[in-house]
């Protein structure tokens, strides 16, 4: 079905899962460090501000929170279903880490979660605080061990195969291999973002509306601070990653870079735009920087690195996909960076909250972070194929035995159940953003809600009158 074989079909169902999947992860990583820092200001400054924003906020998280945990079963049980040869080969490996998650970070996160977001008027403000504190770190060390896990795919190391079977004999070595400090520091530091840029959205939207609610306007000037001090902390990251990534996967940045073969005595080229063509073994149409490439992969005018003619062609990944994706992260990686600047001059200028372009251009930026993130996951992914486990094992041997029709049938099943249920799920937390902190009910008693107010229940958007209470009931 589709004129796909199984493997081309399993590929793309694992990578839809992964792409639904990803930016609910991202967000609440970001959510949750959000809700500890305004907690941890509402303590120490008093603002009740920041207590409104915590209880907006909470809201928003718990229910992205919901997805990513429904979301990441699907994904994880497909290492079983479509993957089981890869289960039988590295199991060893990719089994315990995400049992590592679930014992550390997962249980930590659900032991708390219902006191972050139920505990208000229940128990005293330092241990509210603690637990906040505690779901954010949960966030954190459940990336940790992801991100392990798929960096020992990317660069392997610590363990043995006897009789084909992958057997870990240095966990220190599978855990820090060789990637993971880079990708681990570049996938947090990008989900801070992402959340500051959704976050900064949220509130150019009240913004542009005319609201000039204090916790409105906080919560942008915020979003905006997050946004202008860590873009850069990235794009330094990233270049760190991609020198890592050169040294262990030089075939990738190859496929990244649409660099072909060297020229004795010419250093390499910065192509900027073309199109990778697999077949002829060019790029076409290149628009290209004189020895850029070498000076940023090489710190040297004329230096050299690998191009894909030196790999077999079954080696190659697929440049033409690679290729565009990094350059749809890097270039809105300079639009976040222009955004970070641009808020800090109008707020020099006294206009932060009172420049319609500023706001406009934050409002279109909201989603920017969660694009950059799928488009990173694109290069980082397909530039490892042909390997599942680099080096050591092909996808094409890591698939199950499944006809090509069957995975048709659960590519369109997975696509119309995402598509209903996690589409009403982002509806939902679109209403909730739309709504805003006002929604509420104004400034929140420093007690945590009263009576009269809207709960901090994280399904409470809608309102909903009670009726009367009377003697007899």
């Amino acid at each position: 079905m589709f004129g796909l074989t199984a493997l081309e079909l399993a590929r793309i169902q694992f990578g839809f899962t992964i792409s639904f999947h990803i930016i609910f992860p991202a967000i609440t990583i970001g959510l949750a460090a959000f809700l500890a820092v305004l907690e941890g200001m509402w303590l120490w400054k008093k603002d009740d501000a920041y207590l409104e924003l915590y209880h907006f906020w909470s809201r928003i998280f718990a229910v992205n929170f919901a997805m990513g945990v429904v979301s990441g079963l699907v994904m994880a049980y497909q290492f079983g279903t479509n993957w089981s040869f890869y289960s039988q080969f590295a199991g060893s490996i990719t089994g315990p880490l995400l049992a590592y998650e679930v014992l550390t970070a997962f249980f930590l996160e659900a032991g708390f979660l219902g006191v972050m977001l139920f505990g208000w008027n229940k128990v005293g403000r330092g241990l509210h605080f603690f637990a906040t504190l505690m779901v954010a770190l949960g966030t954190l060390i459940s990336a940790t061990w992801i991100l392990a896990s798929n960096s020992w795919m990317q660069t392997p190391q610590g363990h043995e195969v006897i009789n084909n079977v992958v057997v870990p004999v240095d966990w220190i070595a599978v855990i820090f291999n060789p990637s993971f400090p880079y990708r681990l520091a570049h996938m947090v530091t990008a989900a801070m973002l992402a959340t500051a840029l959704f976050v900064g959205a949220s509130g150019a939207w009240h913004l542009l509306r005319g609201s000039r609610h204090r916790a409105v306007k906080r919560m942008f000037s915020m979003a905006l601070w997050m946004v202008l001090f860590t873009t850069p902390l990235q794009i330094f990251i990233g270049d760190l990653h991609g020198l890592n990534t050169l040294e262990h996967q030089p075939a990738k940045i190859a496929a990244v870079e649409g660099h072909w073969e060297n020229i004795p005595g010419q250093g390499v080229p910065l192509i900027l735009f073309g199109i990778p063509d697999m077949d002829a073994e060019t790029t076409r149409y290149k628009v290209e920087i004189p020895n850029l490439g070498s000076l940023i992969l090489t710190h040297s005018l004329d230096g050299h690195f690998p191009g894909l003619k030196e790999f077999a062609a079954e080696d190659r990944p697929n440049s033409l996909i690679v290729f565009w994706a990094f350059r749809i992260m890097v270039g809105l990686g300079m639009l976040m960076l222009l955004l970070g600047l641009y808020g800090a001059w109008a707020r020099w200028r006294h206009r932060l909250y009172e420049s319609p372009a500023l706001a406009r251009f934050a409002l279109w930026m909201g989603p920017s972070g969660l694009i950059a993130i799928l488009a990173g996951w694109y290069v980082t992914e397909i530039g490892r194929q042909p390997w599942v486990v680099y080096g050591l094992m092909r996808t094409e041997d890591a698939v199950s035995n499944h006809s090509a029709l069957t995975l048709s049938v659960g590519l369109v099943v997975l696509v119309v159940m995402y598509l209903a249920i996690f589409g009403m799920g982002i509806a939902y937390v679109l209403k909730l953003v739309r709504q805003g902190p006002a929604a509420l009910g104004g400034d929140i008693a420093a007690h945590g809600p009263s009576i009269n107010q809207k709960p901090a229940r994280p399904l409470s958007a809608a309102d909903a009158v009670l009726p009367p209470t009377t003697d007899a009931q």
